[in-house]
């Protein structure tokens, strides 16, 4: 917890004042700090999930598009996201109580052979932070496991990440697998990772290539979007 200065700081600020303060501490990557808002505002009277998109969400929106244009660097995203983390870790329990809206649901997962995972985590934190539920796989994942979870979160989105140029084409044979169970178009495929780009995402079937997290998030935000359209004119 912040020390007892910060929380009378914070708690002598107005609602509106301690959102604005909120999307700083975030900025600044101020894990208890933010943690101390969430209480503040819980004892207010706030809903979990009013605090999750003007407050939580709304700061990350910043971090994102700050991220997206160059001016914040992984490592500052990083902190950022742990922050959030932070003050979701409070809400979560009573998001789950309420029944609270997500905006969708995605499962992720570095690739098999492919042991990294900074990009991989970073897309899944600010797939967090903008509203999204998250189901990640972490590292070395072979087919079975993107088809088990599927089958058993029925997510939105599969998303494989790989750094490698050996495990890049691994991201087809889960595709393919996908394919060939008959359960390709039931999910939003995305892909990512440094040795990607826009064609290959395009050769393997996926829907779309990211090149960063803050794409992702956009990338997610608009598929899903256009896939609800589409089902309701449908």
């Amino acid at each position: 917890m912040a020390d007892e200065d910060d929380d009378i700081i914070l708690a002598d600020l107005n609602d509106e004042e301690l959102v604005e303060q909120m999307f700083d501490d975030l900025y600044d990557g101020m894990k208890d700090e933010i943690e101390d808002a969430v209480h503040i505002l819980l004892d207010r009277g706030w809903a979990p999930y009013r605090i999750l998109t003007e407050a939580l969400v709304g700061g990350m929106k910043i971090v994102g598009e700050d991220f997206r244009d160059g001016i914040l660097f992984v490592p500052e995203v990083l902190l950022a996201a742990n922050a959030m983390k932070g003050g979701m870790a409070i809400l979560k329990p009573l998001l789950a109580e309420t029944g609270a809206p997500t905006i969708g649901k995605m499962v992720i997962g570095t690739v098999k052979g492919d042991i990294h995972d900074i990009g991989k985590n970073l897309v899944a934190m600010m797939m967090e932070g903008a509203g999204f539920e998250v189901v990640d796989l972490g590292i070395n994942n072979p087919v079975e496991n993107y088809l088990e979870a599927a089958a058993a979160e029925k997510p939105d989105i599969i998303g494989m990440s790989a750094l490698l140029t050996t495990t890049m084409p691994y991201m087809k044979v889960v595709i393919d697998t996908m394919v060939a169970e008959g359960i390709r178009d039931d999910y939003l495929v995305l892909v990512g990772g440094a040795p990607l780009n826009e064609e290959f995402g395009k050769a393997i079937g996926a829907d779309a290539y990211c090149r960063d997290a803050a794409v992702a998030v956009e990338t997610a935000k608009d598929l899903i979007a256009r896939r609800h359209n589409q089902r309701a004119a449908g």
